[in-house]
């Protein structure tokens, strides 16, 4: 059970905190039409990506924690 929700919570609300979140902000304050929100949606789309799919990990490994611990 401690591993499933340690893993749970640095892998998806600190993950979300630190990494996603700033990468919203960093995509909402920017002009779409823009060079630099051309720029900004290129570093967006491939990091934003690579950090949701470490959420999507993260979650499956502390369900399947979760799992082991109830059998």
């Amino acid at each position: 059970l401690v591993a499933g929700a340690v893993i749970y919570l640095i892998g998806n609300p600190i993950v979300t905190m630190v990494f996603n979140v700033p990468l919203n902000d960093a995509l909402a304050a920017v002009d779409p039409a823009s060079a630099n929100g051309a720029a900004v949606w290129a570093n967006h789309l491939n990091a934003w990506v690579m950090w949701n799919h470490v959420r999507t990990v993260t979650a499956i490994v502390s369900m399947a924690c979760f799992i082991m611990a109830l059998i």
